[in-house]
């Protein structure tokens, strides 16, 4: 209760000298303002760069604990995945190749499934296992069709890549195969059918015809590069399993993704080996924690420099505060002669830079707010990362813990000082 009382006591003096000074109280919260602000930048970017970063991460690679199988170029290997995946939810095969989706005969305008605002500057080749490789929009004129990468799958994948729904909806895999497949489109590839009318006549190496497909939604996966998504027993409606699968066919690839613990991951390896696969490897995804290091290695890098700007600061308020307490010296003094305990004294003085040091990160955090409301205002439009950015406001607590330790580094050697002074310098007065 006694010190509970002492303390009461330096807030209360303490917030009557910040009233008394309010110059010198302004002077103090400049001083240390562009030190808080910074750490509150540092942290808010941080903390933005990782929600963004890591979300789009998610998307592409899968979540953290997946388990990836890349399938080697055996025959007979898709069949086994096929078989394996058949009925389960705890794995998913993924079936990638190019298609072509338009009028035919032609050349895309996004020749090799590049993203419609760059130009990879031509159509990929295609290469045997001889090493011999070839153009296979050679001799064709440009034309209304689109290029993407198209993957197949054998069940929903979004247990694993949590792809967001933009729009329609995603493949349902509990209905019956259909001749016309329903395909979702990724971002890219929207913006392609928005900008350019082509056919809904697809193309796909080594189908034994054009295919009609149904766009049914649009989804968020994470990739730059127009991509499609399609239930692989549609698929197989009109190109072999084994076709799909061939390497030879063009960009074909094959991949797994596997719960951490399932019975699929034995069961398919020794199928396999079977095959005659000689090296089966399973890859854990840790993407996650790999990035965070990453910006956790940039953001102390940015908070030593803020630091030094926040050290800088509280010197500052440490030469305010010398020049105070110089100034206030019979004031202590007389306190001292009626009674006021030393660790009083020093609270009053580092009571008012903790109310100095909170101030400034009260402003530093209001304009840190508002700058970044101004900023999706007035560039979300144009920027799509800022949409829908928030601010986090453990920034906010990082910059409360900023003030606060500027406050102390500021007031320490002042609040000794004026604890210090003797009773006897009350007869200057």
């Amino acid at each position: 209760m006694r010190l509970s009382g002492r303390l009461r006591s330096a807030m209360i003096i303490g917030g009557q000298g910040i009233r008394a000074r309010k110059l010198r109280t302004l002077l103090s919260m400049v001083s240390l303002f562009l030190g808080v602000l910074a750490v509150v930048v540092v942290q808010a970017g941080a903390g933005i760069a990782e929600r963004l970063q890591l979300s789009d991460l998610e998307l592409q690679a899968g979540k953290d604990g997946t388990k990836a199988l890349y399938l080697p170029p055996v025959a007979g290997a898709g069949q086994a995945v096929v078989d394996v995946m058949k009925g389960r939810g705890d794995a998913v095969g993924m079936f990638g190749t190019n298609a072509v989706i338009g009028e035919p005969g032609v050349r895309a305008v996004n020749e090799g499934g590049s993203p419609f605002d760059q130009d990879w500057g031509g159509s990929a080749q295609i290469c045997d296992n001889s090493g011999k490789c070839h153009d296979p929009n050679a001799g064709k004129p440009q034309g209304q069709a689109i290029e993407l990468r198209l993957t197949a799958l054998t069940g929903d994948v979004r247990a694993f890549r949590p792809y967001q729904q933009k729009s329609g909806s995603w493949l349902d895999f509990g209905t019956t195969p259909m001749l016309a497949p329903r395909i979702v489109l990724n971002e890219e590839a929207a913006k392609g059918f928005e900008r350019y009318h082509v056919p809904a006549e697809m193309r796909v190496n080594g189908s034994t015809a054009d295919l009609t497909p149904q766009i049914v939604g649009v989804v968020k996966d994470g990739n730059s590069q127009p991509q499609a998504y399609v239930r692989l027993d549609e698929l197989t409606n009109w190109i072999p399993l084994s076709k799909l699968t061939d390497p030879n066919s063009g960009f074909s690839d094959t991949q797994v993704l596997m719960a951490g613990v399932t019975p699929v991951e034995p069961v398919l390896i020794a199928k396999l080996k079977g095959l005659g696969a000689a090296d089966v490897t399973v890859e854990t995804i840790n993407s996650r924690k790999e990035m965070k290091d990453e910006l956790n290695l940039l953001r102390m890098i940015f908070l030593a420099m803020a630091g030094l700007v926040l050290v800088i600061g509280a010197a500052g308020v440490l030469n305010v505060g010398l020049a105070t307490v110089g100034e206030r010296v019979e004031e202590f003094a007389l306190r001292r002669a009626v009674g006021t305990p030393r660790a009083v004294l020093a609270g009053i003085v580092l009571a008012e830079t903790l109310l100095t040091g909170l101030f400034t990160a009260a402003a530093a955090i209001g304009v840190s707010v508002a700058a970044l409301k101004a900023a999706t205002i007035f560039l979300g439009p144009s920027q799509p990362f800022l949409q829908g950015v928030e601010f986090p406001w453990s920034a906010g607590v990082s910059g409360v813990i900023a003030g606060l330790v500027a406050g102390i580094l500021g007031g320490f050697i002042p609040a000794i000082r004026a604890a210090g002074i003797p009773i006897a310098t009350v007869m200057r007065a």
